[in-house]
């Protein structure tokens, strides 16, 4: 049962596995909730669905997913909705909105489950638990397509060949763990590239972190061994490992090779460390996975431990919104089919209460874990402790997020007061850009929301017409960009990606450019308000904050409500400075040769290895190029062609 990849649920990889019928009928008159609408358009679907197995989808009258379902018995299950008033109050909303359904078939209930994972992931329908979580989990990646493997964090999807060892619960354990790996087993951490060039070893050989590969201090041999090694220790043999790097101390210290014995107790080291650094006991589990669940009234909080090759790799707290009027066990239960849409289960997966559809899971998940999937709830010994453990933390984070959720209401309130909004904001765009003497000149847009930064909702923008050093034309240019698109797209302004609050980093200059800039496009009822240093900044902390009738105001210097907005203007100075440095660093390492059509790396390679330099590729006669080798006679008149549209 292979899976389709997320995002591409539409086109899936064998027609045989996946069938869409579109069964969408279009309702005339008004889009107001209508039961007996919603009611009349399932009804309708009901009549042209199989008996089989699938996942349909419920969509109001713009096509916006409602809600995402996954069915044993396709027929059986939507004609449920039909009888609406059986249905609970949060259901009968659904119903009364929706005015069309899209049915897939599948060739079983499990296929169902997981492509109802990756539905559900796309379109964040309004009526299913949703795992608001926009950080990728990071793996150790020890690569497997050089002679001198690498080892490296990962994110993403999981192209390169090689060994993936997680998921970590953050950057920081990944980045620890790497480096007690690299003191343990000296394997190198370079690029490719960087590893090629080498002619004496880097730094990381003089501190005991690498064993020099790239310039013959190991052969191939000797280096498989450690990356061997490496694959047993994160593989759960650490103990035998150790074992195995104790007797080569001592037969070091018996020959009295000490240095070699000082090179392998530092080794012994940092695998004790690793294991030192264990925050829980995971005594008897190779590979597992635990979640607990905590409900304070409603708001739902769920822990995960990871457990891998018998080592604790970190844990998270989860936050699933849209639960509302859910069993806790429905909502653990589709929390588990997102989380491992793309993190691959491992074989044991221990939770604190029984699960709806516990067998299904299980064999839904057995192929993203390569083999059988065990999903229980301890009762007894180390696993009933470490479960006791998952449920004290998720109890903890939840009542930490309500705190500050407190808190976090309590500074909205005080913001709409301050600015003078007619209500709290739901959706905070900030601007900043970000250039050198006007040169590479980049702007960034971040999001804020009630619950923080939604960090998927970033966007960039590539300055094309402000050529000099000109701030304001930036920020014009950005805004019209921003807000035309939006205005093109979204109109009704019902899609929420309308911003309630714009923050404008800059002065009254910046707000004048951002207030004509809207103007132009007869836009004037968005908030807008602009941050600026003030006088005693570098002694106070002070900001003035410029509204757009010219008034100013400021905030005393311990406000958190100050503290807050200042956050907000350094989140945007912080990606807008990286996606400069970037676009700076793509900029160095570019070659004319990349804005040749139909040249790739290899071709580029091959020419400037040939001729020495780009200008030299110029400069060459269509003979010459043609004299290249991987270059063939019409790829030669591309070249030539391009730098020589003349003839």
């Amino acid at each position: 049962m292979a899976r389709t990849p997320a995002g591409t649920p539409d086109n899936p990889q064998g027609g045989e596995r996946f069938n869409e019928e579109r069964a969408t009928y279009t309702v005339r008159g008004s889009d107001q909730p209508d039961l007996q609408a919603g009611a009349e358009v399932i009804r309708d679907t009901v009549r042209t669905l199989p008996s089989r197995p699938g996942v349909y989808r419920m969509q109001d009258a713009r096509g916006e997913v409602l809600y995402v379902g996954k069915a044993r018995v396709l027929r059986n299950r939507v004609a449920n909705y039909v009888q609406w008033e059986r249905l609970p109050i949060r259901l009968q909303r659904m119903v009364s909105q929706t005015r069309s359904m899209t049915i897939v078939t599948t060739n079983s209930e499990a296929e169902a489950l997981l492509l109802e994972a990756q539905l559900i992931k796309r379109f964040r329908p309004a009526y299913n638990v949703l795992l608001r979580d926009d950080k990728s989990f990071p793996f150790i990646l020890l690569r497997s397509d050089h002679e001198f493997p690498r080892i490296m964090k990962h994110r993403g999807a999981r192209k390169a060949k090689g060994n993936y060892y997680g998921p970590f619960a953050s950057a920081g354990s990944v980045n620890t763990t790497i480096n007690a790996l690299q003191k343990l087993f000296l394997l190198r951490s370079c690029t490719d590239s960087f590893f090629s060039r080498r002619d004496r070893p880097c730094l990381l050989y003089q501190i005991k972190r690498c064993s020099a590969p790239c310039v013959g201090r190991i052969d191939e041999a000797g280096y498989a061994e450690l990356v061997q090694e490496a694959k047993d220790f994160l593989g759960g043999k650490s103990s035998a490992v150790q074992r195995k790097i104790e007797a080569q101390m001592a037969e070091a210290a018996e020959t009295l090779d000490f240095e070699r014995a000082a090179m392998l107790r530092d080794r012994l080291r940092a695998a004790t460390f690793i294991q030192g650094s264990q925050a829980i006991n995971a005594e008897g589990l190779d590979s597992a996975d635990i979640f607990a669940l905590a409900n304070r009234n409603g708001q739902i909080g769920v822990q995960a431990f990871f457990i891998r090759g018998g080592q604790n790799w970190g844990h998270r707290a989860f936050f699933p919104t849209h639960t509302e009027g859910l069993s806790e066990e429905e909502v653990l239960q589709s929390f588990l089919t997102q989380f491992y849409e793309e993190v691959p289960p491992a074989r044991t997966i221990l939770v604190d209460r029984e699960l709806p559809e516990r067998e299904l899971l299980a064999e839904a998940f057995r192929e993203g874990a390569g083999g059988k999937v065990e999903i229980s709830i301890p009762q007894r010994g180390s696993r009933r402790r470490l479960m006791e453990q998952a449920t004290r933390n998720a109890v903890e984070a939840l009542d930490r997020r309500l705190a500050e959720r407190g808190t976090q209401a309590k500074i909205m309130r005080e913001l709409a007061e301050f600015l003078e909004l007619p209500d709290v904001p739901q959706r905070i765009e900030v601007y900043d850009n970000s250039h050198i003497q006007g040169t590479k000149a980049l702007g960034a847009m971040v999001v804020a929301g009630p619950e923080g930064f939604l960090k998927n909702q970033y966007r960039k923008f590539n300055i094309k017409s402000a050529q000099t050093n000109d701030d304001f034309a930036m920020m014009r240019e950005v805004m019209t960009r921003r807000f035309g698109r939006v205005q093109e797209e979204d109109p009704e302004r019902t899609s929420g990606t309308w911003p309630d609050l714009v923050l404008i980093d800059g002065g009254k200059g910046q707000m004048s450019a951002v207030k004509d800039a809207l103007e132009e496009l007869g836009i004037e009822d968005v908030n807008l308000i602009a941050i600026a240093k003030g006088p005693h900044h570098g002694r106070e902390g002070r900001e003035v904050f410029h509204f757009p009738d010219g008034r100013e105001k400021m905030l005393p210097v311990n406000s958190p409500l100050l503290f807050h907005l200042q956050r907000l203007r350094d989140e945007v100075h912080r990606y807008v400075i990286g996606a400069h440095r970037d676009k700076r660093s793509r900029a160095i390492t570019a070659s004319p040769l990349d804005e040749i059509p139909g040249i790739g790396p290899a071709r580029k390679r091959a020419l400037l290895l040939h001729f020495g330099t780009a200008g030299k590729v110029r400069a060459a006669s269509l003979e010459d190029l043609q004299r290249a080798p991987g270059v063939s006679a019409a790829v030669a008149q591309t070249i030539y062609d391009f730098y020589h549209p003349g003839g």
